[in-house]
């Protein structure tokens, strides 16, 4: 199928990745791309932007090298109810946001705390999509989010950057293939992201897709081909079309 977008990527601002919006942006349009989306880490991730950076948005350009533009963050979560890192005037500044775990904000406990966090966060409407909930340091009851995924319509991150060889993320094909399946059973929705932190990875969603092709899950569950299947996902998208 089509693959026309990467929502989680990441800028300088983030203080780990290495250049800057309009590269990446630039970068997105020459691999074809119609849409990206810059999600730069919240305040709690160390060495990242202060929230001021999040307020500011409304100076950049919605369009860039002929391609559709959205900024939002990726989330902290930082406990077991699922409270994230930027207060509510924020949040709702954003065009959308992402929630994860990352092991300098979150220490992970038991199963049933860690799914906790993830639910918390899929019931916050200001959250629509988890991002890479594949890592096996914080181990999570996968049929519980699938269907609190697909009731509260947010939608699940398959993670390329998660199945690289050299990810420090545990066991995440594993993880992965637990997850689609009952993703399939519940018909919760997916996307698949690159979390690039360098231009030359935007849209790389390489290994995400060798994934999706080994365990056959159904391309009606996939929103990466078509704007128009993002919309309901990500409401503030139309202002910008």
């Amino acid at each position: 199928m089509n693959d026309i977008m990467d929502l989680h990527t990441h800028t300088i601002a983030s203080g780990h990745a290495y250049n800057t919006l309009y590269e990446m942006a630039k970068s997105a349009s020459e691999k074809g791309l119609a849409l990206l989306g810059s999600t730069d880490h919240a305040p709690k991730m160390p060495g990242t932007c202060h929230e001021f950076y999040f307020l500011n948005f409304k100076v950049i350009p919605r369009k860039l090298f002929g391609i559709n533009i959205l900024m939002g963050s990726e989330l902290n979560i930082l406990d077991y109810n699922g409270k994230v890192d930027l207060r509510k005037g924020l949040l709702e500044r954003l065009d959308y946001g992402i929630a994860s775990l990352h092991e300098p904000c979150f220490k992970s406990g038991t199963v049933s705390q860690n799914t906790s966090a993830y639910v918390g966060a899929v019931e916050n409407p200001f959250i629509h999509i988890i991002g890479h909930p594949d890592d096996g340091r914080f181990p999570i009851d996968y049929d519980t989010l699938a269907a609190a995924a697909a009731q509260n319509h947010t939608l699940l991150e398959v993670n390329s950057s998660s199945l690289h060889p050299l990810s420090t993320r545990q066991n995440a094909k594993d993880n992965y293939k637990i997850l689609l399946e009952r993703c399939r059973h519940y018909k919760t929705s997916i996307i698949l992201n690159s979390d690039a932190h360098v231009e030359s990875d935007v849209g790389n969603h390489e290994r995400a897709w060798e994934l999706i092709r080994e365990v056959d899950f159904p391309e009606e569950l996939i929103v990466n081909g078509s704007i128009k299947r993002l919309l309901p996902f990500i409401p503030k998208l139309e202002a910008y079309l």
